[in-house]
């Protein structure tokens, strides 16, 4: 993304909201905002004439919410980084949307600064969920398909090479690509073709669902 202007649709019902984000992020140099949507049912058509690189959608929308959408535009082909917006830190809806093939969220008051890092860090499709973070979306989220995801997460984790699964384990770990390289002794170009190889199947969009996947397994 270096020396690219990162191109970024907002998906919001409120006014208000969509205003605030733009009017914040119109003043960076590489970030320009390409459209709006005030539904997620309208969004996917914004998607498709605009094609921004990140979305920032956010969850409750009247007509078609956040985590409905985000499945509807991460199984589309060049689907493009989706953060979720929402305003508690432990909305039930925030992990489900995670593991529909978000890249992450941003509490809605989160300073104009972080946001627009965040944005940055998601279109260069780098981790933007601390372990801590994402750990505490786990941890206040019931889910009562609890047993067959971690049957299905093993199988999965079962089907990769053993250096595959070391590193999904330490991305599931909260570790950079640095790090890893350092604890498998691979370098980082390895560490890369191995998340190319993990994030090119189905079941796992983005870094974010890598981890979720080590995490189903039991194996964090």
């Amino acid at each position: 993304m270096a020396g690219r202007t990162i191109r970024v649709l907002i998906v919001d019902d409120d006014a208000l909201v969509r205003a605030g984000l733009s009017m914040m992020l119109s003043g960076t140099e590489d970030i320009r905002i390409v459209g709006e949507a005030s539904d997620g049912s309208d969004a996917a058509a914004a998607v498709r004439s605009q094609t921004p690189d990140v979305v920032l959608m956010d969850i409750r929308m009247p007509k078609l919410d956040g985590l409905a959408t985000t499945e509807l535009l991460s199984s589309a082909p060049n689907a493009p980084q989706v953060i979720v917006l929402t305003t508690f830190d432990a909305d039930e809806y925030v992990l489900r949307a995670l593991r529909a093939g978000a890249s992450g969220f941003l509490l809605k008051d989160t300073p104009p600064a972080d946001i627009a890092e965040a944005i940055r860090r998601v279109a260069a499709g780098e981790p933007m969920l601390s372990p801590t973070v994402m750990w505490s979306l786990i941890e206040h989220v019931a889910d009562g398909a609890v047993d067959a995801r971690t049957q299905r997460a093993r199988a999965l984790l079962d089907q990769l090479s053993e250096r595959e699964r070391e590193v999904a384990i330490a991305v599931g770990q909260g570790r950079s690509d640095a790090e890893i390289s350092a604890e498998l002794y691979m370098s980082v170009a390895t560490v890369k073709a191995h998340m190319s190889r993990l994030m090119a199947k189905p079941e796992l969009a983005n870094r974010v669902q890598v981890a979720l996947l080590a995490h189903d397994a039991g194996a964090v």
